[in-house]
């Protein structure tokens, strides 16, 4: 099976799964299918705007009820995280809108947004229009730059067939010294 009949047969749920947290390059790599012919641009949009607005919207219900708690994962980032809330209270909309398109903010984002009690009747609305936004725009990009990755992805395509036994050897080969100096570590420790 190569890689052309992996995406025509899996990309729709692969795109959906994909794009749940992180997205851009699932999103771009959609773009590039669909200007090949393997999968519709329509389609790709829709599974990537679902998939962002879904995984938005779990992490919004995460901030919204775990607060806090969340955000001492995140201490490392007070900086950027003090600065978002500031954005949140004066621009709550555009932030909603906009943290997708924010470095750093993907994940952070909408938990913050649920932490700063904005009511879901406002977020969800909000959520759809910005991963509607967000997938038209990463998506298109992805078609518009297939003319320039097409080439490399048929190459890709080609060589993977030349790699796939050189990498199941190099798999087996580790295992077998993985298990030949287990055994020597518990053998040593048995004697003691």
């Amino acid at each position: 099976m190569d890689i052309h009949s992996l995406i025509s047969q899996y990309g729709y749920a692969a795109l959906l799964i994909g794009s749940l947290a992180e997205g851009e390059t699932i999103t771009l790599l959609g773009g590039v299918a669909a200007h090949q012919g393997l999968l519709k641009f329509p389609f790709v949009v829709l599974c990537v705007a679902l998939g962002g607005m879904l995984g938005d919207q779990v992490l919004y219900l995460v901030g919204r009820h775990y607060g806090t708690r969340v955000l001492y994962r995140f201490r490392k980032h007070r900086k950027h995280i003090s600065r978002a809330r500031k954005i949140i209270i004066n621009h709550p909309y555009l932030f909603v809108i906009g943290s997708r398109f924010m470095y750093g903010f993907r994940v952070i984002g909408p938990i913050l947004i649920g932490i700063s009690r904005l009511p879901p009747r406002i977020f969800f609305p909000l959520n759809i229009l910005g991963a509607a936004i967000w997938a038209t725009l990463f998506t298109t990009l992805g078609y518009l730059g297939g003319e320039v990755v097409m080439p490399w992805l048929h190459q890709f395509n080609s060589q993977i067939k030349h790699l796939i036994w050189p990498a199941m050897l190099l798999v087996v080969v580790a295992l077998i010294i993985w298990r030949f100096w287990w055994q020597k570590k518990r053998h040593k420790h048995a004697k003691k």
